[in-house]
């Protein structure tokens, strides 16, 4: 069954419900509020479930409408229509039109791999993120801090699916892949899940259940075969990965919105090759946030957890407080944010620049000095 398809039983039978039809996507008493100047213009509300092409599928109170969003074009690529979105479209018309949408709550946006590192929107009003693992093949821990970073700056709370379960033999081993996961991810839910078997799906979806949820993660990690598996249908393509690595192709080309049968949406999206930060300085700090708790007391404000004497994170590093993959991880998502950020920033690339200057003084000096007391 094809997406549109299955987007358009879902919403006939939504239309027999005695609440809202439009409830069981998210739509609530805030949401209907901040409709209401596009109702006194006689738009109609509906939510985004796919966009392709400059043209958009959208659930309404009538059904699934196709509509064009030639009028929400902006020259801003985090401003056009997203899955996920509150749409206000034409009543009727042919084509109907997208006019605008609503503020979104919660935005998940990654930096493009593009030279101009435009930031690109994956999905919009999202609750959770689900970021997928494969526990089948060597953890990248790195990866999924990467991934966190986004998810926290995005708004919405993460939480972290080690798929394939199944293929581990030793249930030991399962429970040290999720220990390790968890160091890497402070105060996030590691849920080990086996799609094929069952195992462990209940306590997803209970975590997801109510709420709008992404899935996110590269190709071949189990992305739409949990997604099938929640859904209790095989809405999205599934391909085999390579034993050898676990890579796959991509079988998601678009972003889709379906309801779960539990309650709440879920979003699938393509496998993700590059995970770019896009201005998430705040999502780094959640995922490091003993490092950024330790800094707090260190005795420079600016201290870069060097050499500089009275550093705290340096001492939870020697006194194996602090794994040294931890900082050399926070170390490198600061440095790529703040690239990112200083392309659009001028201010900021002159701090930079300013600060680049001033560590190259020291290190000239300390140079200088250990050269003199050499003579």
């Amino acid at each position: 069954m094809s997406s549109s398809s299955s987007l358009s039983s879902s919403s006939s039978s939504l239309l027999g419900s005695s609440s809202h039809p439009l409830t069981p996507y998210g739509w609530d008493a805030d949401w209907e509020a901040e409709f209401a100047p596009y109702t006194a213009q006689g738009l109609v509300p509906g939510r985004v479930v796919r966009v392709d092409r400059g043209q958009c599928d959208i659930v309404t109170a009538e059904g699934v409408v196709r509509a064009d969003t030639a009028f929400v074009t902006p020259h801003d690529p985090l401003r056009v229509v997203c899955t996920g979105d509150w749409a206000a479209v034409d009543p009727d018309g042919s084509p109907r039109y997208v006019r605008t949408y609503l503020p979104r709550r919660t935005a998940f946006v990654r930096s493009t791999s593009s030279k101009r590192s435009e930031g690109q929107i994956l999905a919009a009003n999202v609750d959770h993120a689900i970021v997928v693992v494969s526990a089948a093949v060597e953890l990248d821990l790195a990866r999924v801090e990467r991934f966190l970073a986004l998810a926290w700056e995005s708004g919405a709370q993460p939480v972290i699916v080690l798929t394939k379960a199944d293929l581990v033999a030793d249930p030991v081993t399962v429970s040290h892949l999720v220990q390790d996961v968890e160091s890497a991810a402070p105060g996030v839910p590691v849920l080990p899940v086996s799609s094929l078997h069952g195992d462990g799906l209940d306590v997803l979806a209970a975590v997801v259940g109510g709420g709008t949820a992404v899935l996110l993660g590269q190709s071949g990690a189990g992305k739409s075969t949990l997604a099938n598996a929640l859904l209790g249908e095989d809405a999205m393509g599934v391909q085999a990965t390579r034993d050898v690595d676990g890579k796959g192709r991509h079988t998601t080309t678009t972003r889709n919105l379906l309801l779960l049968p539990g309650g709440g949406a879920l979003i699938d999206t393509p496998g993700l090759r590059g995970v770019g930060l896009w201005d998430a300085g705040g999502g780094v700090g959640q995922v490091f946030a003993e490092i950024e708790e330790l800094a707090a007391e260190c005795r420079f404000h600016d201290c870069a957890h060097e050499t500089e004497p009275g550093c705290a994170v340096r001492a939870a590093l020697d006194a194996g407080e602090l794994p040294e993959r931890r900082l050399e991880s926070y170390r490198k998502l600061l440095r790529e944010n703040q690239r990112i950020v200083a392309k659009t920033d001028a201010r900021l690339r002159a701090e930079i620049r300013k600060e680049w200057k001033r560590r190259g003084a020291q290190g000239r000096a300390a140079m200088e000095a250990k050269r003199s007391g050499l003579r």
